[in-house]
């Protein structure tokens, strides 16, 4: 599939659907010195080629931001403890106007442990930190991560069109999920 950068918007954080993680498994925040589980997850994601190129990008995005990541990010353990997911109810300015949303930023869940009804939990409970903070919120994703758009999609976020790309990323959306979206 081609893989084209896509973004969406959620008008507001009201009604946020609500979803439980399976037994074994807990949601928490980041602690300071976790910083290490977040590059390994983003890692086996392939966000990044190395744990340590993650843990660069993470020290230069969200360094001088620690104490709120104690807020925002949130990790899934496993029942032995293991971080096995993550993502940061974040925020930042969509449309380059100045107007600060909340952000769903760097969402994984650890290869193995996909498919096991982890990632809308962890949507739920980043969606709720968000709507404690902002009345709105987007996301930027990619055309590759088709199911985690199909899932965005039914949380309530939509399309935004910000180029000519974004139709056809849309398109081809619409036809791998069989889901009329624009």
């Amino acid at each position: 599939m081609k893989r084209i950068p896509l973004k969406m918007v959620r008008k507001n954080t009201l009604e946020i659907p609500q979803f439980s993680l399976p037994d074994g498994f807990r949601i928490r925040l980041f602690e300071k010195g976790d910083e290490h589980h977040w590059a390994r997850v983003e890692t086996s994601v392939d966000e990044f080629k190395t744990e340590e190129a993650a843990l660069e990008h993470f020290n230069k995005e969200f360094g001088p931001y620690i104490d709120e990541m104690t807020e925002r990010c949130l990790f899934i353990e496993n029942k032995d403890g293991e971080v096995i997911g993550t993502t940061t109810a974040w925020y930042g300015d969509l449309k380059g106007d100045g107007e600060i949303s909340g952000r769903i930023h760097w969402v994984g869940v650890a290869p193995e442990y996909q498919g096991k009804k982890l990632s809308k939990p962890l949507l739920s409970a980043a969606m709720n930190i968000l709507a404690q903070h902002h009345s709105k919120a987007y996301l930027t994703s990619q055309t590759t991560s088709y199911q985690a758009i199909n899932m965005y999609l039914n949380f309530g976020f939509e399309p935004f069109i910000a180029e000519p790309s974004c139709y056809e990323a849309w398109n081809l959306l619409e036809e791998v999920l069989n889901r009329k979206i624009l």
